[in-house]
């Protein structure tokens, strides 16, 4: 069952897998995916390993709401829309999404957790790494980057899929779910089979768990604000583990790498086709070696 924290800035949604004495480790999702992404197959690998499981929406994503004074338009452009923001200023930073995270962690009295964070997660997860080593017993980071700019950019023709500003939902919803799981598929891998009838189940759970519009947009200029420092990855004393696979079209495979080079003890793993996405192949191999690094 899914439960809110209520602030001043932000209603946190989070839902709880597994026994109050367990282990916990918190699952943090990428940029504008909601925390069903981390599916509940994957949680109970996690569960059957020993853990509890958080998992949470980041605020502007499912039922996380950013309590903003504008709502972001939706007739507009995203380059307009990005002009219009910035001008105002940046409305959060990656740091204050990271701070979501330990104001979570302080609302369930867990004074330390195992950490993993997918794509845009996987930034939040080192910076939880980086400025709060105390609370932080373990870091696996999926399919993620350091956001170094020396680091190959992503490919111009899914940075245009995820940009567009997509058809109503409500209004032509089969339009949205035709754009949605095509790209789905785009970043899928070749090495695993993509299902689209599992796709579409999973965005119809979205649609009714969304409440905010656009929000992807806030988290976007909270990346694309963000100052990369080289010495930030080197504070991480925790264990850590990359997973990044070879066909990964957002973040290519030299930005696991470069993570991996830069944190002091880090282990790689590289996934020969695996995408910008965790195939339920994977789920078995993925929480084994979340244990082993627990340990």
């Amino acid at each position: 069952m899914t439960k809110i924290i209520h602030t001043k800035e932000v209603d946190l949604c989070y839902e709880i897998f597994g026994e109050d004495h367990q282990q916990n480790i918190v699952l943090i999702p990428g940029l504008g995916s909601q925390m069903i992404r981390w599916d509940a197959a994957l949680c109970e690998h996690l569960v059957e390993k020993g853990f509890r499981v958080i998992r949470f929406d980041n605020r502007d994503s499912g039922s996380s709401v950013f309590n903003a004074k504008k709502e972001i338009p939706s007739d507009k452009g995203i380059e307009e829309i990005f002009a219009a923001l910035s001008k105002e200023g940046v409305p959060y930073s990656l740091m204050d999404m990271t701070n979501d995270v330990i104001r979570l962690l302080d609302h369930l009295n867990i004074k330390q957790a195992h950490i993993a964070g997918r794509s845009m997660g996987g930034i939040i997860a080192q910076l939880l790494g980086s400025y709060y080593p105390e609370r932080v017993l373990s870091l696996t980071i999926i399919m993620s980057t350091s956001l170094n700019p020396s680091l190959p950019k992503p490919d111009p023709e899914v940075m245009a899929m995820m940009t567009r500003v997509p058809a109503d939902p409500v209004l032509h919803k089969e339009e949205y779910l035709r754009e949605k799981i095509r790209f789905a598929e785009r970043i899928s891998g070749s090495g695993y089979v993509f299902d689209p009838n599992l796709e579409t189940v999973l965005l119809e759970q979205e649609l009714t768990r969304t409440k905010t519009k656009n929000g992807i947009i806030r988290q976007l200029l909270a990346m694309g604000s963000f100052q990369y420092d080289p010495e930030l990855l080197k504070k991480i004393i925790a264990p850590a583990l990359i997973i990044h696979g070879t066909d990964d079209p957002i973040f290519h495979l030299e930005c696991g790498k470069d993570i991996a080079d830069a944190i002091p003890g880090a282990e790689l793993i590289i996934i020969k086709g695996m995408g910008h996405s965790i195939p339920a192949e994977l789920y078995d191999f993925i929480s084994n070696k979340i244990t082993d690094l627990a340990k």
